[in-house]
């Protein structure tokens, strides 16, 4: 196998969710496994959380179906508004919870349940609270089944404070209009921050797979690390290690198999030299060489965030599941 193993701890995972559980006090706890589970297997870690989940988060219709394929039977919240009516098409057959985010989507949902998305300050999806007397003429009051929205800046208590200002407005014009609703404004950093932002339920990611958001900590465990298998070890030959002239004259160098196509960022090296599409160069000759453990460790090095890492590095891994 020529591919890079990830190794996953679906027990660690499992251990997460179960601070997510507690730390909800009650309210219901959607895991977010869109993005392919934040790259450690949509599918798997649905499976390994079922029975402490109350329901799941995707981003994509398809997303939402391979979870309904693989045998989840738990609501699945599509969070991308419907585009279109192959995306309705899809929700039907596979019984999705759709997003609604305005009057269009709103006519083009009719017949399926759905959450209405409040844009409270993110100004990604979702209707203002102005319009959403005109979303819910547009309704079957029975298909509601919530109301939500998102914190753009949870550390910030300014900010959060006005979030929440706007969506509890939103939220007893749904109630109103669908007493059975369930609220939600509450993603990880929501949660952490607790007290009135955690509703009637929780949408969590980040902190599934062990890491916090900016701003927080939390005690949870990271759960993926990766490793590059060695293809070679020889005498070194001319002046590079890769691509351009090493800084250096080295006597032996190793090949490994993990590069910028599998995940990995060109600009921070995981060896001597450049990093290239398919592979690094590296003085150690031990073998099998763990790349990656830390998100937050690695995304320092490469200017980015956790989030942004374990969606790539796993990119074209084996995954190799521990339970």
């Amino acid at each position: 196998m020529q591919r890079c193993e990830a190794y996953i701890d679906l027990r660690l995972i499992r251990k997460n969710a179960l601070f997510i559980k507690k730390r909800a006090n009650g309210a219901m706890f959607y895991a977010v496994v869109k993005a392919d589970g934040y790259g450690h297997g949509g599918v798997e870690v649905a499976r390994a959380v079922e029975d402490v989940a109350d329901g799941f988060c995707v981003a994509l219709t398809d997303e939402g179906a391979q979870l309904r394929i693989a045998g989840i039977k738990k609501p699945i919240l599509v969070l991308t508004p419907p585009m279109g009516g192959d995306d309705i098409a899809r929700a039907k057959h596979y019984g999705l919870s759709v997003t609604v985010n305005g009057e269009k989507t709103a006519r083009l949902s009719r017949g399926l349940n759905c959450h209405i998305k409040i844009n409270t300050g993110m100004n990604r999806y979702g209707c203002a609270v102005e319009e959403l007397s005109n979303v819910l003429k547009e309704l079957d009051s029975q298909r509601v089944e919530g109301v939500y929205s998102h914190l753009y800046a949870p550390a910030d208590e300014e900010a959060r404070l006005a979030q929440l200002a706007l969506f509890e407005r939103a939220e007893k014009l749904v109630k109103n209009f669908a007493p059975h609703a369930v609220a939600h404004i509450a993603a990880s950093g929501g949660l952490l921050v607790g007290g009135r932002f955690i509703k009637d339920a929780v949408r969590c990611g980040i902190l599934l797979y062990g890491y916090a958001p900016a701003g927080f900590r939390a005690r949870v465990y990271p759960a993926m690390k990766v490793a590059a298998k060695k293809v070679q070890t020889s005498p070194a030959v001319g002046g590079g290690a890769g691509y351009g002239t090493a800084e250096r004259q080295f006597e032996r160098l190793s090949a490994y198999r993990a590069g910028y196509a599998d995940g990995f960022f060109r600009g921070v090296p995981l060896g001597v030299g450049k990093l290239c599409m398919d592979g690094f160069i590296s003085e150690d000759e031990s073998g099998k060489k763990v790349i990656f453990c830390n998100a937050e460790e690695y995304a320092r090095q490469c200017g980015t965030i956790s989030y942004e890492v374990l969606t790539s590095v796993a990119r074209r891994a084996e995954k190799i599941y521990l339970s």
